[in-house]
């Protein structure tokens, strides 16, 4: 008998944490609102662009946070994830290390995504008018704002793989 999802069991049917899959929820939903908010730019709407980075950047924040509680605090982290029953792990060392391989890729993204995201956030606060509008920095902003685009989609990508290797294959 299957037992109710908690937070230390997925909701996918896989053997991650409930906040593991709720990460590739976001992750799945991160990029069509990056690229809708890129399109509200393009038709001139630029607090409807404005207000989707911050609610993105927001609650991107808050859910990292609370996936790093769970997955460092909570569960010990990721390799319990993986293991939960150290008496029968699921996976053993030799196949954990190719896993940590791509974990290590992913990281470099996921790290350099909220730095970059942040750094665009704030000069745009600083060096936009309010209400927003085109303004010298713009130049400037619409490169931070695609190689964050570009950054957000590799940290979905990656983190989309690293779930699948570690959990689905």
């Amino acid at each position: 008998m299957k037992t109710a999802p908690t937070m230390k069991n997925g909701f996918f049917g896989y053997d991650a944490s409930f906040m593991l899959d709720f990460v590739v929820v976001a992750l799945l939903l991160i990029v069509p609102v990056q690229l809708y908010s890129v399109r509200a730019v393009k038709r001139r709407k630029w607090m409807l662009h404005r207000n989707l980075q911050l609610l993105l950047g927001i609650t991107l924040l808050v859910a990292v946070v609370a996936f790093e509680v769970d997955t460092q605090f909570v569960h010990g982290g990721w390799e319990k994830i993986v293991n939960k029953n150290p008496d029968v792990p699921r996976l053993t060392v030799e196949q954990l290390q190719p896993i940590r391989t791509v974990l290590r890729i992913h990281l470099i993204f996921a790290i350099s995504t909220p730095v970059l995201w942040a750094t665009t956030l704030i000069l745009a606060w600083r060096r936009f008018p309010n209400p927003p509008q085109p303004a010298p920095h713009s130049g400037t902003h619409k490169t931070l704002g695609w190689l964050s685009v570009l950054d957000i989609v590799a940290t979905s990508v990656t983190g989309l793989w690293f779930y699948y290797v570690a959990f689905m294959r």
